[in-house]
Order: C-alpha cells, then structure tokens, then sequence
C-alpha cells in the first residue's frame, strides 16, 4: 500500500514541477517532468497532454509567435506559418494521436468518464492551436475547437463543478461571439452559437478557481478584455500573473502593453524600459527582447519621441530573431519615423534592410511603396 500512494505522490510532484517551469517559460526543464510523468503513466491521457502542451508552447515561444500583439491585430490572418522542424511536428502529431487514442479507448469503456472527456477536450484543443497557429489551417482548427468545446461542455453536463472545462468553452464562445455578424449568422445555422459576455464570465470563473487552467484562464481573459478595450480590469488579471509568475517575460511584457494600449504612454516607455533591464540582470532568464524592443518604439513614437523610437525599432530589427516579420514590421517602422524626420537617406537604408529579409511579405510590400514615396503620417 505504501508503494502505491508512493507513485501518484512522485508524478503529482513531476507534474507541479513541470508546471512551474512552464509557467515560467523553462520549456526544457518543463518537457523533461511531463516526459517523465508520461513514461510512469503510460495509460494517462492527462500526462500526455501536458508533454505535448509544452513541445507545442515552446516551439510557438522560439518563433515568438506568443506575441498577444498579434492577436489584437489583423496582421495575425495574414501571419505565415511558424516554420517548426518537420520532426518536432511529427513528434506534436504523434502525441496527439496517443493522447486521443487514450482517451476514446476510456470513454468506449465508459463514456461517461469525466476525466478521459476533459482529457480528449484538452487534447482536441492543443490540435485546434497546432492548426491554426503552426499549419495555419484555420478551417480544420475550427473544426478541433469546436470539438474541444462540446467534449467540455458534456464534462459541464456531468459534473457542473469541474470549473476547468470552463475555460475551453469560455474561450469557443468569446471567439465566435467575437466573428462579424454574417460569420455569426452561418455558424449558427449549423449550430455554432457564441456569446462574449458568457466566455468572459467563464474564463474569470475558470481563473478564479485556482485549478489546472486557471493560469491559461486569466491569460486568454486578459486577452480578450485588451481586444474589448477594457484596460484597466485586463491589467488587474495580468498583474496576479506577474505577481505569481515573476520570471515570466511574456506576462511583465502584456503588462507594458497594457498601459501602452491604455493611453499611459510614459509609463508603458518606463515598463518595456525596466523589463529591457530585467531581461539584461537574469530577472527573465527566458526571453526575447526584441518584442519589447519593438513595443517600446511604438510606445516612445507615441509620445513623439522619434530619435529614441528609432533607436528602439533598430534594436528590434536587428537582432538575431527568427521572426522575421517582427524584424520586418521594426525596420519598416523605423524608416516610417526617419522619414517624418526628413532623414530620407536613413529611411531608404531601413526599408531595403526590410525587404531583404524576406522579399514575398507584406512588410516588404509596405517597404517598397514607401520606397517610392516618402511617409508623411497618417
């Protein structure tokens, strides 16, 4: 008997390990707990997904696709795919397959299985990310989210206390109540229905609960209230992720935009300044500076501050990123600033850089209209 309580305790240890260092973007250290989790537990769906949540994630972090800039623009549709290794991608499919197979061989058994429906939802949905963000094949991503929600919403049915699955489902219904109304229209024709105020008032429950999801809760929750312009409730739900997650780049960086979004432009500059020093002291040992690089430009370019801003944005494009758009969007930003300076020379030097590194996007497009005509504003 001791040996058996021993086990769960050593793989709950595992999986509260692994967690913290994925909360704080220690994806190695991370993959590392949940593989051994998973190789304790070979039957457990739960186990597998958080091993494939953290290969996912990591990849998404290395080619700074974890932007939330990007999601609250349009320029996210017109994204390429984020160029992952072919064998990582076949390890990501290879475990959402397992995963899958784990959970339907359960819920053949018993398809009333809470655990193995929330699993299978888990999974579907790490599916739905996959596409979307790495295949970019939105159709398919729709079809896995929507999956993920009505494993979640039976979970809901069975067991209205599992606050976890609220989170899935709070997020399907903020998106699709968030799609313009003619989308809206068709998907409810086939019985896809959204609600915004419903997905926020479930993710701030699912946040609240201090479960498995509460983390990912309050991020997508602090997302969806920066698209709705409501700032000030979005910086309170970031500022407890940073509180209890200081290590973690990305969140002190959502806190700067935040105040940058907000209309506080001197102290978002102040904020990207201080996370920039912090990423310089070890206080963030993983992260990418140049996306606060880039913000800091927009955010000292509001202020008129144009020589520092350019500055900023040159810092940004040249580093040595793999995100080349990011690199693109700063060097097209920088020659937009030289040119309301008069500095025509300094700006056509930064929108060749732009289009050399990659001459097919649409910053390079943007790079040579401005070739051709200096900026003015808009």
């Amino acid at each position: 008997m001791a040996g058996d309580t021993a086990i769960p305790t050593a793989i709950d240890a595992l999986t509260r390990s692994g967690l913290a260092h994925y909360y704080n973007l220690e994806y190695d250290q991370a993959i590392k707990d949940f593989q051994k989790a998973a190789e304790a537990t070979p039957d457990d769906p739960k186990a597998l997904n958080h091993l494939l949540e953290a290969i996912l994630f990591q990849q998404l972090f290395k080619y700074d696709a974890l932007d939330t800039g990007l999601f609250t623009s349009q320029s996210f549709l017109n994204s390429k795919q984020v160029p992952v290794d072919p064998v990582v991608k076949q390890q990501i499919k290879q475990l959402t397959d397992k995963a899958l197979a784990l959970s339907d061989k359960r819920l053949k058994s018993n398809p009333q299985d809470v655990d193995a429906l929330y699993a299978r939802g888990v999974t579907r949905a790490l599916r739905s990310t996959y596409l979307g963000m790495v295949e970019r094949s939105w159709f398919s991503g729709l079809r896995s989210s929507l999956a993920a929600r009505n494993d979640h919403e039976e979970v809901l049915r069975l067991r209205p206390n599992f606050v976890d699955a609220k989170t899935v489902v709070g997020i399907h219904n903020y998106v699709v109540g968030s799609l313009p109304l003619a989308v809206r229209i068709m998907a409810g024709i086939t019985g896809i229905r959204g609600d915004k105020e419903k997905g926020l008032k479930y993710l701030t429950e699912s946040g609240d609960a201090g479960g498995e999801s509460t983390v990912d809760a309050r991020v997508a929750l602090g997302l969806f209230l920066r698209r709705e312009q409501r700032y000030d409730q979005s910086i309170k739900v970031v500022r407890t992720l940073v509180a209890e997650h200081p290590h973690n780049f990305l969140f002190a960086l959502e806190e700067a935009n935040l105040l940058k979004d907000g209309g506080k432009g001197q102290p978002a500059v102040a904020a990207y300044r201080a996370l920039l020093d912090g990423c310089k002291d070890g206080r963030y040992p993983q992260s990418h500076p140049e996306l606060a690089q880039f913000a800091l430009g927009d955010a000292l370019r509001g202020q008129n501050q144009y020589v520092e801003a350019i500055m900023a944005y040159e810092a940004a494009g040249n580093a040595g990123s793999n995100n080349h758009e990011l690199r693109q969007r700063s060097l097209v930003a920088a020659g937009e600033v030289s040119d309301l300076l008069t500095k025509r020379e300094d700006a056509l030097k930064q929108y060749r850089a732009a289009i050399a590194l990659d001459g097919t996007s649409n910053e390079a497009e943007i790079a040579r209209k401005r070739l051709n005509q200096p900026y003015r504003g808009r």
